[in-house]
């Protein structure tokens, strides 16, 4: 196995493949991350506080949310990408270990993003779409933008994490599925799909009802699953694997609630798309032809970085730049104002031969982009063209132009301290097969770490064996624990059994809370409306936390209890009621949780009559509770 690895890496080390994948899952992860922060700032009284806004023991959880927000800004524009990934990483690492995200408020998709940004250290995620692209070619003003080759880097970068962060968890899950009746009948998607607590604010019952879909979409997810890390890269299957697993994430954030689960698992797909197709998008979204062509002073250090600048952000190739001394004189219009003063502004001419200068220059530069448009439009609104136009003369007049000789053509190179730029480039284009047997063994301790977890966690865990009885059973169980919190923790690895039998056996009631007003009219808490579902924004961690630690198909009255009082707090101030004068009343329903295709199940389930089960109110900032000592024999 170890030689089929290395030879596997040596192989995919020496492939250089474009950029552009690796720097569009950069921003995707960027953009996760920052729904997440902003999530857990709406939610942050809730799940940090003990008592929310009663009790805060994290005051300073919002300046730390601020911080990390700003690094995934970093990330997700690609500024200072060493920098701001090692810092992501950390912040996914301290938010999830030593709050109270790792126990209550588990969002399903930590592990998985800490992985991910595990490897975005490592990545050359800073080769596209990035902020630091445009700062090395400012570092070199007086080199045309043409001069720079699209950026290529190893295929090793595209495939490896494909293979860790999804082929393996899918084969985890994959195994963990064999154990539960519901995905051996062909229904593990369709049954959380049927229960109000799970499902989205779109209603998928005419999918949800058509029995034969929905075994074959299931049988479809344990195959693809189980071959996934198998098959994934090859040429002839790629595109097959591409679009169910697009079709599986997709199906999981508009369908349930933890839709940043869902988006999560998305953006590894970028790295999954075919390099060839990567090079005909872009050849098909560039134009063939320039709709505006602005001449500038070549000799302006500051008219060169301004070009660098807005050529970086023309996407669509739409603008080109050229220097007035050398091209301006093959325009009789341009010719006809004379090079003195073409060189005091920047001039364009369009299509039609209409030329522009100054800050008509710049809105039309941002009009011909196209997405950045509105910025063109703003730009002209009365008062602020008269103030950029001042702004502008400024500038222009102030400027210093200098005599460019060869030296100022030579590229100097930007120093690249990234993680990738020095172990894959440096190191390994000086002892590739060194390299090459180093990422091997490295490997071969990542493979152990996931063995560790699948075959504990997902076998002998399962199988119907008196294994914990077994004298050896306790250390190695105790070791395999050790190994889990490391592999968790750090990279991710841990096991994916999700929504399985054990999770929905026996899930029979569901509870809401609703309030007295008032004028007595009893109203629901925005949390869990009339059909059960919990409603937005209370998805994602939240969720998990009521529907899969507070209501569970055995009720722990203490756990319960507490997400209770949580719950009313935070909720209680949040549409502003004067807790020490409100009841909140706990309702109950019965569902039902089948494992057998059963036609219109959802709503069946959102049609179950609610029965008052009990009261909580508050006194004096403490909460007391009027509920049956046993909910489980309800």
């Amino acid at each position: 196995m170890y030689q089929f690895i290395y030879n596997k890496i040596f192989q995919l080390l020496s492939k250089q493949a474009p950029a552009t994948g690796i720097g569009l899952f950069r921003c995707l992860y960027g953009l996760v991350t920052l729904q997440e922060i902003f999530f857990l700032n709406y939610f942050d009284h809730l799940i940090f506080d003990p008592i929310p806004f009663i009790d805060v023991e994290f005051p300073a959880i919002p300046l730390f949310l601020g911080l990390w927000l700003v690094i995934a800004v970093f990330v997700t524009i690609g500024y200072r990408y060493r920098f701001a990934m090692t810092a992501n990483y950390l912040f996914w690492l301290v938010f999830v270990n030593f709050t109270a995200m790792q126990r209550d408020f588990d969002g399903g998709f930590d592990t998985f993003m800490i992985g991910a940004g595990f490897f975005l250290l490592f990545m050359p995620g800073d080769r596209a779409f990035s902020i630091d692209c445009l700062r090395y070619k400012l570092s070199n003003p007086f080199v045309h933008y043409s001069a720079y080759p699209p950026q290529t880097i190893s295929a090793l970068a595209y495939q490896l994490p494909v293979f860790i962060c999804l082929g393996w968890l899918y084969f985890d899950s994959d195994v963990h599925k064999l154990f539960a009746e519901q995905w051996r009948n062909g229904l593990g998607q369709w049954l959380p799909a049927t229960q109000p607590y799970y499902v989205s604010a779109l209603d998928m019952s005419p999918l949800l009802n058509i029995e034969w879909l929905q075994k074959t979409a299931g049988y479809t997810i344990m195959v693809f699953q189980a071959t996934f890390m198998f098959l994934f890269a090859h040429r002839c299957l790629r595109v097959v694997y591409l679009v169910i697993g697009i079709g599986l994430h997709l199906g999981i954030t508009l369908t349930l609630n933890i839709y940043p689960f869902g988006m999560g698992m998305l953006c590894f797909y970028t790295l999954l798309v075919p390099f060839s197709w990567w090079r005909t998008i872009g050849s098909g979204l560039k134009s063939s032809r320039p709709a505006l062509t602005v001449f500038y002073d070549k000799q302006c250090p500051l008219c060169n970085r301004t070009v660098l600048t807005l050529n970086h952000f023309d996407l669509f190739n739409r603008v080109d730049f050229k220097n007035a001394q050398d091209y301006a004189f093959n325009n009789p219009v341009l010719a006809a104002i004379g090079m003195d003063t073409l060189l005091t502004d920047l001039y364009a001419l369009d299509g039609r031969n209409r030329i522009y200068y100054g800050v008509d220059t710049y809105r039309r530069i941002l009009i011909k982009m196209g997405y950045l448009a509105p910025f063109g439009i703003i730009l002209g609104l009365p008062g602020i063209k008269q103030w950029a136009d001042k702004k502008y003369r400024s500038i222009a007049d102030s400027r210093i132009r200098i005599a460019c000789d060869s030296d100022c053509l030579v590229v100097t190179p930007l120093a690249d301290n990234t993680l990738y730029h020095r172990i894959f480039e440096r190191y390994g284009g000086q002892k590739p097969k060194t390299l090459a047997r180093k990422l091997a063994k490295i490997m071969v301790a990542l493979i152990v770490l996931q063995l560790n977890a699948t075959i504990h966690y997902g076998i002998f865990y399962r199988l119907p064996i008196a294994y914990e009885k077994m004298a050896i059973s306790q250390p190695v169980s105790q070791a395999s624990n050790a190994l889990l919190m490391v592999s968790s923790t750090f990279f991710g690895i841990t096991p994916h059994a999700l929504y399985l039998h054990d999770h929905f056996e026996g899930y029979d009631r569901i509870l809401a809370i609703t309030y007295l007003d008032a004028k007595g009219n009893e109203r629901w808490l925005p949390f869990v409306n009339e059909q059960g579902r919990l409603l937005a924004p209370n998805w994602g961690r939240v969720h998990s936390m009521w529907a899969n630690i507070a209501v569970t198909p055995n009720i722990n009255n203490v756990r319960l209890k507490k997400f209770i009082m949580k719950v009313t707090a935070f909720w209680g101030q949040k549409i502003g009621l004067d807790l020490e004068n409100t009841v909140f009343n706990i309702k109950m329903k019965k569902i039902d949780s089948p494992v057998r295709w059963v036609p219109d199940q959802l709503h069946k389930n959102f049609a179950s009559e609610w029965v008052s089960i009990g009261s909580v109110y508050w006194r004096h900032k403490e909460i007391s509770y009027d509920l049956p000592v046993d909910l489980n024999s309800l």
